[in-house]
Formats: structure tokens, sequence, C-alpha cells
């Protein structure tokens, strides 16, 4: 498949009261056209900041200092903010996690939609009322029209995530950013949310870039995953082969967190916490919380090397955790 995302050696810093935070450090990572990349780690990772760079949307206190995002072919760091007012909500949409504060109160769900064929395309008022109910249709909402009167208020939370997937679709684009789209749903409706999501990159074609916190949602839902860890990424792999052989301790120790119905198991927390930001050790970030560091993992940054077929992982102890898999 031909590469539509590359994110390489993306360096990101905010400025806050207690000194410079060091973000992001050096992400790498890429995505196919129609694919499903699970972008997984703990609260603080960096995941929604590396979504943020993406869209062009890094404000003040934050600054990219080094990098590129390139987007089928084209570096997006490297285009005025109208050139990238091009991609943003056109080819690149996101859906957001706060749908709920996302939707405007006094707009009806149907207008949320139905402005947007107006405005990226043109269509008139009716045109566009039309293409919003069967875009809802494709969203599985059973009864777009008398959804689309209502306001966000009068709409369940997975109805709200609909109307937002709804917009995120309307221009058609070649990646959506799905920032935690099951956040305050029930297990149930967060389970038709995320089969809606698959079938959409099917019948789309969009790839779509998933992040989230739970691998138990990427096993369902993804055919790759990103593991971040402190604004790094320390392993990429296809998701069967992550589940069956991952090779960084942290990736490892997310696994073993994992609660199971069908064995009883005894939950295995990740141990220690995630560094600060405001002053990350030097080299390896996981290195206080690994029980193999070594004295280079204190001292050198590891980088992604290859480990198998579409494998990568960012550890020097690679060797004694593969052995001790086994």
């Amino acid at each position: 498949m031909s590469k539509l995302l590359e994110l390489e050696n993306l360096v990101v810093h905010f400025d806050a009261d207690g000194g410079l935070v060091e973000v992001l450090d050096g992400v790498n990572f890429t995505m196919s056209a129609g694919e499903i990349l699970g972008l997984v780690g703990e609260s603080g990772s960096g995941k929604s900041v590396s979504a943020t760079a993406i869209l062009g949307m890094i404000r003040r206190p934050g600054r990219i200092l080094a990098g590129s995002i390139r987007f089928a072919g084209i570096d997006l760091l490297r285009l005025s903010e109208d050139e990238m007012m091009r991609y943003r909500g056109r080819r690149i949409a996101m859906i957001s996690q706060s749908y709920r504060t996302a939707l405007n109160p006094v707009i009806s769900a149907g207008r949320h939609i139905s402005r947007l064929f107006e405005i990226h395309e043109g269509s008139s008022r009716a045109s566009a009322w039309w293409r919003t109910s069967e875009l809802l249709d494709l969203v599985g909402v059973a009864d777009p029209e008398r959804l689309m009167k209502q306001y966000p208020h009068q709409l369940s939370g997975g109805m709200c995530q609909r109307v937002m997937i709804a917009m995120a679709l309307a221009t058609s684009p070649q990646l959506l950013i799905a920032d935690e789209p099951t956040t305050g749903l029930d297990v149930t409706i967060a389970a038709r949310i995320l089969d809606l999501l698959r079938d959409l990159s099917k019948r789309t074609g969009a790839a779509i870039l998933l992040i989230t916190h739970d691998l138990g949602v990427v096993a369902q839902t993804c055919q790759r995953v990103a593991v971040m860890h402190a604004g790094q990424v320390v392993e990429t792999a296809p998701v069967r082969e992550l589940f069956r052989s991952a090779a960084h301790p942290y990736t490892r120790a997310l696994i073993r967190a994992i609660p199971r119905v069908d064995v009883e198991v005894k939950l295995d927390p990740v141990p220690g916490t995630v560094p600060s930001l405001h002053h990350p050790p030097a080299g390896c970030r996981y290195q206080n919380r690994c029980p193999h560091a070594m004295e280079i993992c204190r001292r050198e940054k590891p980088h992604q090397a290859a480990v198998g077929q579409d494998h990568e992982v960012a550890c020097f102890a690679l060797g004694e955790h593969r052995d001790a898999a086994a």
C-alpha cells in the first residue's frame, strides 16, 4: 500500500510556568491509504498532541521544533495557514472525544452537517439537507429526518457521536482522526461505534487514526498499532504480531494489564509512573520503569529497529526481552 501519512522525527515543546515541556520527542510512524492504525498509550503520552500536529493546530505556547508530517507526499509543516485550510476538514477530518461540547447546543443536528456541504461544496440548502439525510443513513441512524430536527441535548451520547462521524465524513476525507471516540459511552454503544468506524473505512476507503488508551479497542478495530510512551513511539507492529510477540517492555506491561474475562488472571499493573516531561530523563524515557534498564538506556535514546515483518521496536535490551518472552 502507498504511504498516506508519514511522521518523521516530530518534536513538539510547550512553554509552561514550570519551564519547557518536551511533549513529543522524535515521533515516527506511518499510515497507508485505507488502513486503521491504533495510536495507543497512557494519558499524557502525546497521542492527542500528535493528532493536533497533523491537523496543523499546534498553537502558542506549543511549538513544532523539528521533523516533518508528510500527507500524500506533501510536507504539511511547510504549508501556510491558508494552504493548510485546504487539507484540514476536507482531506483530513477529526472525530472529537468531546462530542457534547463539540456540538453547538443551539444548532440542530442536521444543520451541523448540512452547512458543511454548503461551505465546502457550494451546495444549495435543499441539496445539502438531502445529502445530510443520506449521510446519517450511512452512519446507521434509523430515522435521519427526525434526528436532523433535534438538538444535541435531545440526543443520546451514541447519537451525538454518529453526528460527529457524519460531520467528519461530509467532505469525503482521505484520513479520519478519531480521538478516543468511545469516551463516555456504555460498552454496547461503544462497540457499535467501533464497528461503524471499521465498516466506514471499508466502504469509503478512508484511513483512520484511532487514538486510544485501550488495547482491547485496538485488538477489535485496528490492523496496525503504534505504542507511545512519554512522547516517544516505542513499538509499531501489525495488531496480531503485537499481541503474539510484543518486544518492548512497556508494550508487554500494557498487555499484562489487560483484564480478562475468559480466564482467571491476576492483573499486573504497569510499574512506576510516566516521567515528568518538564525534565524527562536522558536516553530512554522508560528507563525508570523498566526492570531491564542498562547503563546505555540512561545515556542514549534508542531508535526503532526492525525485528520482523513491519515490526519495529526502540529498545537497547531487545534480545533480553525476546528471550524472556519465550
